[in-house]
């Protein structure tokens, strides 16, 4: 049996009940796989990170050692709510790294997205090595959130950064407890660990991050008025009380500009483009009719606080065809 194919026989975790179970089996397969060894973890603070991290730190304790690496491709303020969460509230082994300007020089002029995916991934793989050395034990093993629709959509559709994109000459064992389940089984699973609702409902955030909203060549100047369009974005969906009736809703800033007017002026700069989708397992998603005036808000605010963008619109592609994701 392929360990990454779901069998057909695999039951739903739909119920508290059955999250318990399969919590059980994984501590006990996780304890199995590693014995008295270190586990390192890519902590992004997404949801299926932070299940594994409470997964493993149930099944192996102070052995878990969690790595959070700020790529500079972080929305507004993540890498701080990161920190505060699983260093100061649940007082993780939490290790932070600030590499924003290695990624960036090493994504400099590249435009193709699955090779961008390709660089993340395995300069991810990179830091993850340096930081185990650091830990002066060998450390053998990194855990990953992978969850199944990654694997799924790395197989002909895009690779994954820690599916497709890692690594030929990886050096550590995989540990990933969750492979095999979709996003609201992970969900499910974390309440079943008592993690905050906030946490669990906590929409997803691709490991890539920003860099494939940022779309084509990625720019410091593109790349910040991307992160700051979207952080409007979340602020106003949160203001509609959108927050939690959304699946997903991100902004997508492209490699092009449009002409406008500013100030009288001709403006030739980018587009911002909004993407909203609601999905049970993600393989499949429909675009959410948002109110007018919440769109113009949105709108308003876009253009009025973030330099560099003249236009905003609303993507109304479902999935399939188009994925989530632009790139």
């Amino acid at each position: 049996m392929d360990p990454n194919v779901r069998p057909d026989s695999m039951e739903r975790i739909n119920t508290p009940e059955l999250a318990q179970a399969f919590i059980d089996e994984q501590v006990g397969a996780i304890r199995e796989q590693v014995g008295d060894g270190k586990v390192l973890l890519a902590l992004s603070g997404g949801v299926d990170s932070s299940v594994v991290a409470a997964l493993i730190d149930r099944a192996i304790g102070e052995n878990l050692i969690c790595v959070h690496v700020n790529h500079g491709l972080m929305r507004k303020g993540e890498s701080e709510q990161v920190i505060a969460m699983f260093q100061n509230q649940m007082d993780a082994n939490l290790v932070y790294v600030d590499a924003t300007d290695r990624f960036l020089n090493l994504l400099d002029g590249v435009d193709e997205p699955e090779k961008k995916r390709k660089i993340i991934g395995a300069e991810f793989i990179r830091v993850f090595e340096e930081e185990a050395r650091k830990v002066g034990d060998e450390v053998d093993f990194l855990a990953q959130g992978t969850i199944y629709p990654d694997i799924v959509e790395s197989d002909g559709v895009k690779a994954h950064h820690n599916v497709g994109g890692l690594p030929d000459d990886l050096q550590f064992d995989l540990v990933e407890p969750v492979k095999l389940l979709y996003k609201d089984e992970v969900r499910e699973v974390g309440r079943a660990l008592g993690l905050p609702e906030g946490m669990v409902e906590r929409q997803p955030f691709p490991g890539p991050g920003l860099g494939v909203r940022c779309l084509g060549a990625i720019t410091r100047d593109r790349l910040e008025a991307l992160r700051e369009a979207d952080a409007i974005l979340r602020e106003e969906f949160a203001e509609a009380g959108l927050a939690g009736k959304v699946w997903q809703y991100f902004v997508v800033v492209p490699d092009m500009r449009a002409t406008g007017v500013r100030d009288g002026v001709r403006a030739y700069e980018w587009p911002a483009i909004i993407r909203a989708v609601n999905t049970v397992d993600a393989m499949t998603a429909e675009v959410p009719e948002i109110e007018w005036p919440v769109l113009k808000r949105i709108t308003d605010r876009i253009l009025a606080e973030v330099p560099g963008i003249c236009r905003v619109t609303y993507d109304l592609t479902p999935k399939p065809i188009g994925t989530i994701e632009w790139e």
